[in-house]
């Protein structure tokens, strides 16, 4: 049925197939100019910008070459198992969601143990004599640390915002707002560089935060925030009858949040949340901004590499298909999870 009806759209009429068949025209030749760039005049093989010196598409070897430095940035190979060891844990930790009789193992995982394991892996608990450089993380593994942080606080923040605004007391609904028109009135950017400049004038004496941390902090403030308006929409869209309801179940209200109410508003604002996330793991890339390698600024920095001059426009690509197969799979895997209304 799909297929009649797609077909007598595209070519019901002499005008829609004229326009279809340019259209495909146009279509082909693009494709036939991108498949040419990048697989049958690419270069794949080679360890030095000079393999591609005839090439008449992508130079491939320059991802080739720097790639454990898109994946790690300057952590010493050394220390690479602290990256693989946080990225294991969490994709276990995450994956404990996706089944019902693991969900609260995973949720105690994600929300205590991931964020002990960050701290035990950032300031060396492991291995205190390594003197690992806290800031010397980056690369992939920077971008998805931060991402994961960021995407897992910001929903419980955010509820925790939206419903103290809408339900709370006065004071607690005065602070609540307070607290999201700051940080939506400000840029990202703007608190990143807050982060690491002037947070540490206001650290006590002796005390000090890593670079990242600073960061972490300021990114799971700001999604926060805009998480806390997203979920406050769904609230304001669950009928007023389902708390009426509650209440003549005898369900208080706690009960009648966490089993009614909230299911409902996620369920409602679903696609923006998921939009939210999405944009969240893009928007880490302005962590380059105060001079932390993530994924894409160490690309930018390989492309500035004097040895491989000239083939920025690979590492663009390379760095958009992963970004792309990761909100991809953000947006696929986020429609197995229901994190509420199940227990």
């Amino acid at each position: 049925m799909f297929e009649k009806t797609f077909l007598k759209a595209c070519f019901g009429s002499v005008g829609a197939t004229l326009v279809s068949l340019i259209s495909l025209t146009i279509m082909g030749l693009v494709l036939s100019k991108i498949a040419q760039w990048m697989f049958f005049g690419a270069v794949f093989s080679g360890a030095s910008s000079e393999a591609c010196r005839d090439a008449t598409g992508a130079c491939w070897v320059f991802v080739k070459e720097n790639f454990v430095f898109f994946m790690y940035g300057m952590l010493e190979e050394k220390e690479y198992w602290r990256a693989q060891l946080f990225v294991s844990c969490a994709l276990a930790a995450v994956s404990l969601l996706f089944f019902k009789k693991t969900k609260t193992l995973g949720l105690w995982l994600n929300f205590l143990g991931m964020p002990l394991l960050a701290i035990a892996i950032i300031y060396n608990l492991f291995s205190p004599e390594a003197g690992v450089d806290r800031d010397s993380y980056g690369g992939l593994f920077l971008t998805l640390f931060v991402a994961y942080f960021g995407i897992l606080w910001a929903f419980p923040i955010g509820t925790l915002l939206a419903l103290g605004r809408k339900s709370g007391p006065v004071v607690v609904k005065f602070f609540c707002l307070f607290w999201i028109e700051v940080w939506r009135g400000v840029p990202l950017i703007t608190v990143l560089f807050m982060s690491s400049v002037l947070v540490p004038y206001f650290l006590p004496e002796g005390v000090e935060l890593s670079k990242l941390t600073r960061a972490m902090v300021g990114i799971v403030c700001f999604s926060g925030a805009y998480m806390a308006e997203v979920i406050r929409g769904g609230l304001q869209g669950v009928a007023g009858g389902q708390r009426e309801v509650s209440s003549a179940l005898g369900l208080n209200w706690i009960q009648s949040m966490r089993y009614v109410i909230l299911p409902q508003a996620i369920k409602i604002v679903s696609p923006a949340i998921l939009n939210n996330f999405i944009s969240l793991f893009k928007d880490t890339t302005l962590v380059a901004i105060i001079g932390m390698f993530d994924f894409l600024g160490a690309v930018q920095a390989a492309t500035k590499n004097s040895a491989w001059l000239g083939f920025a426009k690979e590492g663009y690509v390379f760095a958009a298909l992963v970004f792309w197969m990761f909100c991809y799979g953000l947006s696929k895997l986020s429609s197995r999870l229901n994190p509420i209304s199940e227990s």
